[in-house]
């Protein structure tokens, strides 16, 4: 179990990320990996990983880059047939540097793009930066076994996280009580929607894949059964 956390401000808000508020967001989830903790930030956009070491413990560091440094990618979860790609990408011209599945990730979306998500098989929660299209790319696995939360504000900015106390904890939205979920909340421990105990934190559900790019964002569920 990993936590992860971003932010990504639109160019109408004009904003830089803090390293600060961004390390406050990572810290709060602390819990979710206690062996590693570590930030990416440029400029306007900043990605968050606190790491559980499990696989190739010594080279796995988040967040990861790709071989240009033109891709950056903080994963929660697991990739069950990562291996099977290994041959496929290496044949296509893509160095490793780790064995992680968190890596197959990112040499899937060099050759695919965002349909890289189709291929797989796992338990995950992720989100890679692309600097040269300047967008935000997050999935969630079909299952919804890994959770992730976040915030699309009026100006068009995203904070994402993978528990709702990470998003309360960089003051994204006030802590206002979402009482139209109460009943659910109270029978089921829980909702089963997008929409969360909390108004305007949003859940993005199984299956489903969050775009953002410059202050603009796009749901899409890329399976079901």
């Amino acid at each position: 179990m990993c936590g992860i956390n971003g932010i990504a401000y639109s160019k109408k808000s004009e904003h830089n990320v803090s390293e600060d508020l961004l390390t406050k967001m990572r810290d709060v989830l602390h819990h979710r990996g206690p062996d590693d903790a570590r930030v990416f930030i440029s400029k306007n956009v900043g990605l968050g990983h606190r790491r559980l070491s499990i696989v190739d413990v010594s080279h796995g560091a988040q967040p990861m880059s790709n071989e240009d440094d033109t891709l950056k990618i903080v994963f929660n979860g697991e990739i069950y047939n990562h291996a099977d790609f290994r041959n496929y990408l290496t044949a296509k011209g893509h160095v490793y540097q780790t064995n992680c599945d968190t890596e197959t990730i990112l040499h899937l979306y060099e050759e695919h793009g965002e349909r890289c998500i189709e291929s797989l098989r796992g338990m995950f929660a992720f989100a890679i930066w692309d600097a040269n299209r300047e967008k935000l790319f997050i999935a969630r696995d079909r299952l919804g076994v890994k959770p992730l939360y976040y915030v699309h504000d009026a100006d068009g900015n995203l904070f994402f996280a993978s528990e709702i106390k990470s998003l309360l904890a960089a003051n994204a939205v006030k802590p206002e009580i979402n009482f139209r979920v109460l009943p659910e909340q109270f029978a089921s421990h829980g909702t089963n929607g997008e929409e969360t105990l909390f108004v305007g934190i949003k859940r993005l559900l199984p299956a489903h894949t969050l775009t953002w790019q410059d202050g603009e964002i796009r749901i899409e569920k890329y399976w079901d059964f």
